[in-house]
């Protein structure tokens, strides 16, 4: 007998279940990794009209559509695909949706391979590119061309965490006829559905906490019903794909992402609370503060925070080093998302309207598993010994 349906079950609950029905394989909890490239048509007739579910290994297969519906199901989308990193997640919509002679609005505080991107390729392919402040809110109609086809969105900003006014500035986009897309891989679906707030196109580096173990690298891209179509064929046209075994591995860490970015948030507040305590920190940039500028748009759009954030820390860019190299418990390294901590000093050079006047090194921290307790004591002892003499 089938099972009834129930409703409204828990984000816990929908991370275990979703994307993939035990009965649909012989009953075994996880679904098999399909390796494909060709597939076989049953008779010359279904291949000439290509109606079958799957064609050829590049456009899909049962593994990697478990880890789209699964996908699907929290965005509240109408298709996503899948694409080899987060960065592809970046630019497969910007090159599906924009030509030669068309306007693209920036975020000044997107991550910064993105803008190399709009910087390189779009430009060079004709495409005129505008960067605006963050917190442009309703004030980014103002900044809409006649020309203006997609308004790029990061909320919080990247490494400098600014919290944008997405219903706003999806408001003032739309009565221009512009899409907005937006890189939500710091929430997540679980802390901030980017289709409800008006964005188009929602963004993610499946690396960082659906991957959660520093062991996959891929991305997704989600769309509402109006632009899905765009984003499908332009992944069509490009070739671009997702082998079996890492959305196997993605679909995997699918099932704790809830309960681990719970603990990266409880531990990454906490940690950023005692920061804002040390004299050694000049400032605090995480939004879950009372005293971040955004807080109060983070309290009412995100239902909570990602394990994330930068101080400024007091002294030069040499203090920085030296605090850096005297933590134990922090790996130097890119990336985020994984079960264990990171730190490096952030680089803001090429921003145009932002990140100029912090008065110290920005250190940016991924705040993972360990007890916070050690992380403190970690973070104090590297305070102590990096002050200069």
């Amino acid at each position: 007998m089938q099972k009834q349906a129930r409703k409204k079950l828990g984000l816990n609950t929908r991370l275990a279940h979703s994307g993939y029905d035990p009965q649909d394989y012989h009953g075994f909890v996880n679904p098999p990794v399909i390796h494909a490239s060709t597939v076989l048509f049953p008779d010359a007739r279904t291949m000439a009209s290509e109606n079958q579910t799957y064609t050829y290994g590049t456009h899909g297969t049962p593994t990697t559509r478990a880890l789209c519906s699964a996908i699907d199901e929290m965005e509240g989308s109408a298709g996503t695909i899948l694409v080899p990193s987060g960065l592809a997640a970046v630019t497969l919509p910007l090159l599906a949706f924009l030509s030669p002679g068309d306007h693209l609005l920036m975020v000044d505080s997107c991550y910064g391979n993105t803008r190399h991107f709009c910087n390189t390729m779009l430009k060079r392919f004709g495409v005129e590119v505008d960067y605006y402040d963050p917190l442009a809110g309703a004030g980014i109609a103002e900044l809409i061309k006649p020309n203006t086809r997609v308004v790029f969105t990061e909320s919080p900003g990247s490494n400098t965490f600014e919290i944008q006014d997405i219903p706003a500035i999806a408001e003032k986009a739309h009565a221009a006829g512009a899409i907005v897309m937006m890189d939500n891989t710091w929430a997540t679906p679980i802390h901030f559905k980017a289709l409800d707030f008006g964005v188009d196109v929602s963004i993610h580096a499946l690396t960082k906490y659906p991957g959660g173990h520093s062991d996959i690298i891929l991305g997704s891209v989600s769309a509402n019903a109006e632009c899905f179509p765009a984003i499908k064929a332009a992944n069509k046209a490009l070739g671009i794909c997702a082998n079996g075994d890492d959305a196997y591995q993605v679909l995997r860490g699918l099932r704790t992402m809830g309960v681990r970015m719970e603990r990266h948030a409880q531990s990454a507040l906490r940690i950023a609370e005692w920061l804002e305590q040390q004299e050694d920190v000049i400032e605090v940039l995480h939004p879950g503060l009372p005293s971040h500028a955004g807080h109060e748009l983070f309290k009412r759009d995100f239902t909570g925070a990602g394990g994330v954030f930068s101080f400024v820390l007091k002294g030069s860019g040499e203090r920085a080093h030296a605090f850096l190299d005297a933590l134990q418990l922090f790996g130097l390294g890119y990336s985020w998302g994984g079960y264990e901590s990171l730190a490096l000093q952030v680089r803001l050079s090429d921003r145009t309207l932002t990140g100029q006047s912090y008065g110290g090194p920005l250190i940016r921290l991924q705040i993972g598993l360990e007890d916070a307790e050690d992380l403190i004591e970690d973070i104090g002892e590297a305070l102590r010994l990096s002050r200069p003499a």
